[in-house]
């Protein structure tokens, strides 16, 4: 068993397939399936249930892939502390990143190139809860998220940065405001709303905001890109809840402040426990 088969099975696990992780690895896909069925006659157990449509680990394959991805890891790490002792900074940090954060890491991870250009870096957008679950597999080094610190148990955290979210609105809309020029949550619900997939920080963020000031709202679209989000509103077809910096990317629409229960974006650094790999150390170290 080598490392080159550990990787090549952790590819086809996490791409799904046998093509994905041809594609991934960048050779043809009889060299990924024969490297996979010279493993398993190594090992003496299949580690895919194969069928015409898709391809699932079996409780073997399940056993095996955590363990090769530590192995992998720690291969990484050794030639990494080679580099490091020769001067040279050398690796891969996967950073999980999720929409309306990318503002909080587009500038480290320019640092990170300028400082470091052997350093690859692979970003991976995914759902908050699909991110935060990736980090505890190990399949991503570290992220950047919008979410409570209480909810992300078992993880080390740092804030990056926080900020109140407002209601963005087409400039022609007219809404129901308050004294001071703010918004009542029960009023916004009334509003056409152009809300987030479930799992979303940004729809997290809302629904807590609503529930605690028990408001009762209905959905009238649900996208799961803040760009879609965007050209709804603006042609008035809805409102929408927003991060104040996300919502200043669109300046030809109009935001409004909340009265009360104002949804809150938190946005923290997120890693697993130990000490980080140098790569991922150096990347950290330009997150403040």
């Amino acid at each position: 068993m080598d490392l080159r088969q550990m990787e090549v099975v952790v590819a086809v696990a996490e791409e799904g397939g046998f093509t994905a992780a041809a594609q991934r690895l960048r050779v043809v896909q009889s060299a990924v399936s024969s490297t996979v069925r010279t493993l398993e006659r190594e090992l003496g157990a299949a580690l895919f249930d194969r069928t015409t449509h898709r391809v699932s680990l079996t409780p073997a394959g399940e056993a095996f892939v955590p363990a090769a991805r530590h192995a992998l890891r720690a291969a990484e790490q050794a030639r990494a502390a080679v580099d490091t002792a020769r001067g040279e900074l050398r690796g891969r940090v996967t950073v999980g990143t999720m929409q309306g954060v990318w503002a909080d890491l587009h500038r480290p991870l320019a640092a990170l190139r300028a400082e470091h250009p052997g350093v690859v870096v692979r970003l991976r957008q995914a759902a908050v809860t699909d991110i935060r679950q990736a980090l505890r597999e190990g399949t991503v080094d570290v992220a950047v998220l919008a979410l409570d610190r209480r909810q992300q148990r078992g993880l080390v955290t740092r804030l990056l940065a926080r900020e109140e979210m407002v209601l963005m609105t087409a400039p022609e809309r007219s809404v129901p405001l308050l004294s001071g020029g703010k918004i009542a949550l029960a009023d916004a619900a009334r509003l056409p709303l152009v809300d987030f997939t479930p799992g979303w920080a940004i729809r997290l963020a809302a629904d807590q905001a609503f529930r605690a000031a028990s408001v009762e709202r209905e959905t009238t679209f649900e996208v799961n890109d803040i760009f879609a989000a965007s050209d709804l509103v603006r042609n008035d077809l809805g409102v929408c809840v927003m991060p104040v910096s996300v919502a200043a990317r669109f300046p030809d629409l109009r935001t409004y402040r909340f009265e009360r229960h104002a949804p809150r974006w938190t946005v923290l650094v997120v890693r697993p426990h130990g000490d980080p790999p140098p790569a991922v150390a150096a990347l950290l170290a330009h997150m403040t």
